[in-house]
């Protein structure tokens, strides 16, 4: 069983490509409730918890993470370790604040697949899909918290699997993604609006990009879609001359031509950078490597200019024979 690190990434691909056929075979035998349509008792040992973990993980608490962890997943505790560290400056000086808890049921699948859960209401008219791909049989539970009151607005997601295998049967740590809500003060809300208000004014890069830094701030993992996330993705799927479709990009700047592989969202220094992938002529010589990626960089923004006003800057990252190596990130006032 692996849930922690990797299944943040593998979750995230089913959410984009959509439900695999693995997964809508998983279905029938996946099931979800809600924390509205919980029974008590589930709703107060997943409250109690969900709440012990995510303070833990507020307080930097290995120990008490540690001890918690599902026996299975023990050789992928330093993958929760670092992502706890490094959630470390999201958190720091916010409440806990439990958002939601979804529980998960896959104890009657046969073997490990991609599993699909439909978590409605009880009226049916909001339903949040959580997909998970290779989930062995067992019973789940998805819970979403917030660091209210954080200057960076954290927020966390955990997955915790239930453990009947010890003494005390009890709900274990099976993963962990601390993420911020924040990008210099503006929520994904604001995020969402500024994105259309830019389509409007026909910025179709600029609104793109934050439909991305969006949807990247309104939950902790990417696992999970909701109502609101699929209104985002349908109003960004409407945006003409969009990026979508637009790479390889290729840019001439005088007598140079680039070729850029792909334009993402970037995180990495907490701020909404975007990620430049660009194939690189070869140049190894760092000077030249430098010189090299603050042209591709300075072509781009000028093809695109709205990219200027509206990120705050961009990394360049290099690719040579199939490698990718990250060269540089400026601000967009540092990039001619």
């Amino acid at each position: 069983m692996r849930l922690c690190w990797k299944v943040w990434a593998a979750a995230a691909l089913v959410l984009v490509a959509g439900a695999t056929p693995a997964a809508s075979r998983a279905a029938s035998s996946a099931s979800c409730t809600t924390q509205a349509e919980l029974l008590a008792p589930d709703r107060s040992a997943l409250a109690a918890a969900g709440g012990r973990l995510s303070q833990a993980v507020m307080e930097q608490d290995y120990s008490a993470l540690q001890a918690a962890l599902l026996p299975a997943e023990a050789a992928e505790w330093d993958g929760i370790r670092e992502a706890v560290e490094q959630g470390a400056p999201l958190v720091k000086g916010g409440q806990l604040r439990l958002r939601n808890v979804y529980l998960l049921d896959a104890s009657s699948l046969a073997a490990p697949a991609d599993a699909q859960f439909f978590c409605s209401n009880r009226s049916g008219s909001i339903t949040v899909t959580i997909n998970m791909r290779a989930l062995p049989p067992g019973r789940y539970a998805v819970v979403l918290g917030d660091a209210a009151g954080a200057p960076l607005g954290g927020q966390m997601g955990l997955i915790l699997a239930w453990d009947s295998t010890g003494a005390a049967p009890a709900w274990k740590l099976a993963g962990v993604s601390v993420r911020q809500g924040t990008f210099d003060g503006h929520d994904g809300v604001w995020y969402w609006e500024r994105a259309r208000e830019l389509a409007k004014e026909g910025l179709p890069w600029s609104a793109w990009y934050c439909y991305e830094a969006a949807r990247y701030l309104l939950v902790p993992v990417d696992f999970l879609s909701s109502p609101n996330l699929e209104k985002l993705g349908a109003e960004q799927g409407l945006i003409k001359s969009s990026p979508q479709d637009a790479f390889p990009y290729s840019l001439a700047d005088g007598e140079r031509n680039w070729k850029i592989d792909a334009v993402r969202l970037d995180a990495s220094l907490r701020q909404a950078d975007l990620g430049v992938i660009y194939e690189s002529t070869g140049v190894t010589d760092p000077a030249a490597v430098r010189t090299e990626a603050v042209a591709v960089l300075s072509a781009l923004l000028k093809a695109q200019p709205g990219l200027r006003e509206n990120f705050h800057g961009l990394w360049a990252y290099a690719v040579k024979d199939g490698k990718r190596t990250p060269v540089i990130e400026l601000p967009m006032g540092q990039i001619p």
